[in-house]
């Protein structure tokens, strides 16, 4: 799942991909409805790449908490985060264990499920397994044929 380029804008509801920059700021498009926006640098932006979430060792990256939960809901969509309290708080003790219950609140949960499914919902969760083991075939591959060339 690539998230380099998905953004939380403060204020503004769900997530946006950024698109480009200009001298004033950026041009980011929401992934709820699709429309474009010119957001300041003044503003309060996240980048989801750069979020962690804090456990009792230390701070796991958002990335990976997105990718346990693809692998466990097998890239459908996790329960919504209108769920009660005690359900989501549940369900994220199975996706992460040992998440600091102090420092973690429901409200971030909240944030955490709604942008897996909003992800979810737009085919942006994808299995990175499949990727890996198909340049391993193909680097296996291309060994055979060099040793042809070789003996020919």
């Amino acid at each position: 799942m690539n998230i380099e380029k998905i953004l939380a804008i403060s204020g503004k509801p769900g997530l946006y991909e950024l698109k480009i920059q200009t001298r004033t700021g950026f041009v980011a498009e929401s992934l709820l409805d699709g429309k474009k926006i010119t957001v300041n640098l003044k503003a309060n932006v996240s980048l989801l790449s750069e979020i962690s979430i804090y456990t009792y060792e230390a701070e796991k990256p958002l990335a990976e908490i997105l990718n346990t939960i693809a692998k466990k809901e097998k890239n459908g969509p996790a329960i919504s985060h209108k769920e009660d309290a005690a359900t989501l708080a549940a369900y994220f003790k199975e996706i992460l264990p040992d998440y600091d219950e102090e420092r973690v609140y429901g409200s971030d949960i909240k944030k955490v499920l709604n942008w897996y499914n909003l992800l979810q919902s737009k085919g942006m969760v994808k299995d990175e397994a499949p990727k890996a083991s198909s340049k391993e075939e193909s680097v296996t591959e291309e060994k055979p044929k060099k040793a042809k060339a070789k003996k020919a």
